[in-house]
């Protein structure tokens, strides 16, 4: 694999990218200073949004993150869809491609979510066979996400800090840290946050996301979280972030929103946040 990303991402806040802000970041983009879209958002051949995304890349460092690839799945990588990835990167040279540790396809069909994996021996051989296979096909390293978590499994051989190191050291590949995603696991399953964070490998953490979640209660009364990308994020994932940040140093930092998006000045706000905590570590 020979990485050819030109750019970095700043320590800084960004933002992931929603058309109807296109020109609020270009009349007054605040605290933000980079961007974040979705890949298979951006794979057709040409329109304003391609348009408007070259407009972008022309001023601010982008992300590209995917989230149909199901790295995690039996089946092999669909090659169509990489290669349509890598039309994208090729001409957008983003700053940092990021995939989910998860699957969502399953004999042919596509599935509406991103599923969680037993951490096993096997299913370790596979993630990173899929890794490797992105890595040369893109000719760049990629970050991976970890997951939320709503239930343990069984069969699980390893806990999920272990395997996602075990990935990054098999493959090379970099980790991208969702704070959000390790608090509701936490929340769901009755473990500590704060030891997660202790124990990750943030010296591989080439980004971090923040979102909000929903608060519900399951048939026991204890409480559960959903991943909704749909609410601003809560104090105890700012003060686990907050954590991250001291322990690990400053880290590109995305505010994540994908659901009832907000007005630009609420989306802000929280990148706003973001850079205060950032301003109080170094690199």
């Amino acid at each position: 694999m020979r990485d050819t990303s030109p750019k970095t991402l700043p320590n800084r806040p960004g933002v992931g990218y929603k058309p109807q802000h296109f020109s609020n970041i270009f009349e007054d983009v605040g605290a933000v200073e980079w961007l974040e879209i979705h890949a298979e958002n951006y794979m057709g051949a040409g329109g304003r949004p391609i348009a408007q995304l070259r407009a972008l890349a022309g001023r601010f460092p982008v992300s590209c993150h995917g989230v149909g690839l199901s790295i995690g799945g039996e089946a092999p990588l669909d090659r169509d869809h990489l290669a349509r990835l890598k039309a994208l990167v090729g001409w957008l040279e983003p700053a940092s491609f990021s995939e989910h540790l998860a699957w969502s396809t399953h004999d042919g069909a596509y599935l509406n979510d991103l599923l969680p994996l037993p951490y096993t021996a096997e299913t370790l051989a596979r993630v990173a066979g899929h890794v490797d296979q992105v890595q040369d096909v893109l000719g760049r390293r990629m970050l991976l996400e970890n997951p939320s978590a709503y239930l343990d499994f069984a069969a699980a051989e390893m806990d999920e800090v272990a395997f996602l190191t075990e990935i990054a050291r098999r493959t090379g590949c970099g980790l991208l840290l969702d704070v959000n995603n390790v608090f509701i696991s936490a929340t769901n399953r009755q473990t500590d946050a704060n030891a997660y964070i202790d124990a990750f490998p943030l010296d591989l953490v080439g980004e971090i996301h923040l979102g909000g979640h929903d608060a519900q209660a399951d048939d026991t009364g204890a409480p559960l979280l959903i991943d909704s990308h749909g609410a601003p994020v809560t104090d105890p994932v700012w003060q686990l972030y907050a954590r991250t940040i001291v322990r690990g140093g400053a880290k590109p930092t995305l505010i994540e929103w994908d659901n009832d998006v907000p007005d630009w000045p609420a989306l802000e706000a929280e990148a706003a946040l973001a850079a205060r905590i950032l301003t109080r570590v170094p690199a």
